[in-house]
């Protein structure tokens, strides 16, 4: 089987990660000891990580500062075996900065303060580009002009694009991007989308209703957390249970460990989008076992067990 080379366009930032066991009231000053710690994020390379792990190339296109934790990063990136010739760096702006705040089930808030990756050029992409891929994963934790030009730059060249669709914003004008493989929001951001909070079967289905008739894409792809994920190609629709690989302690990422597997597999087992679908969910799984954003990302050979050990 010949290696697919897929490119990641997308966010590269550091994550202060505080660890509390709850968020403060508005007005509300509490003491915690559960720690604070740097780790490398951003959806775009922890998707990139991801992908690289489960056996894929990957090329990242993206935007650092010139400073210490851009230097790190891109260290990190090295690392991992991904190919970093179209990271660029940024001597005007910071390398971009999440603060992650965890309440002791696991759950997060994340406030991300962009930087650099506000400024990645057109230039940028018409290099990333030229490495020919096999497909192009996109987010949208970098402005939204420059994941629709990456688009239909994808469309152009006939190379399939697949959108996670975070972090959502009214604002986005999605009815103008061009056909997409598959378009990805959680349960957030599809309620942001379409004002439809994807509580029940029926729920999801009438929010991609909703959906579907402002993106112009073969599947759209809900991720539910611990209840899975929906599926739906614009006529059938189906619903991929969930896998469960330990106690959650740390659900940041998790949704990019799914976007990493979902479009490894989907090109992997030729477009077998409940396979793909599987797969992610799998992968997800493992992920909230686990602390920090790339950190957590799982190997093919734990996804596979995880799956097999499920049907035992």
């Amino acid at each position: 089987m010949s290696l697919k080379r897929i490119l990641v366009i997308g966010s590269a930032s550091m994550d202060l990660s505080m660890n509390m066991y709850k968020i403060p009231e508005r007005g509300e000053t509490i003491i915690d000891d559960g720690g604070v710690a740097y780790t490398p994020g951003g959806k775009g390379a922890n998707t990139a990580v991801g992908i690289s792990r489960l056996g894929a190339e990957v090329v990242f296109s993206a935007k650092l500062g010139a400073d210490l934790h851009g230097q790190k990063l891109y260290n990190y990136y090295k690392e991992c075996g991904i190919d970093t010739s179209c990271v660029k760096v940024d001597r005007e702006h910071p390398t971009g900065l999440a603060v992650v705040m965890k309440e002791g089930d696991g759950e997060n808030r994340i406030v991300v303060y962009p930087g650099a990756n506000s400024y990645i050029s057109t230039e940028a992409l018409r290099e990333a580009f030229d490495s020919n891929p096999d497909a192009v994963y996109l987010g949208f934790e970098i402005p939204f002009n420059i994941a629709l030009t990456a688009s239909r730059m994808a469309k152009e060249r006939n190379i399939p694009v697949f959108i996670d669709a975070a972090p959502a914003s009214k604002e986005h004008e999605l009815e103008a991007l061009p056909e997409i493989e598959i378009f990805s929001p959680n349960e957030s951001e599809i309620l942001e989308y379409t004002g439809i909070a994807p509580t029940t079967m029926e729920a999801c289905l009438r929010a991609s209703l909703a959906l579907y008739r402002r993106v112009k894409c073969k599947y759209i792809v809900i991720k539910l957390g611990s209840r899975g994920a929906f599926i739906y190609d614009g006529k059938r629709y189906s619903q991929s249970p969930a896998f469960r690989a330990g106690v959650t302690v740390d659900t940041t990422a998790a949704g990019d460990a799914f976007g990493a597997a979902l479009i490894t597999e989907y090109l992997y087992n030729g477009g077998d989008i409940k396979g793909a679908v599987k797969y992610a969910c799998a992968a997800g799984a493992i992920a909230v076992t686990r602390h920090g954003a790339s950190t957590c990302m799982p190997t093919a050979s734990e996804v596979e067990s995880l799956i097999a050990n499920a049907l035992m």
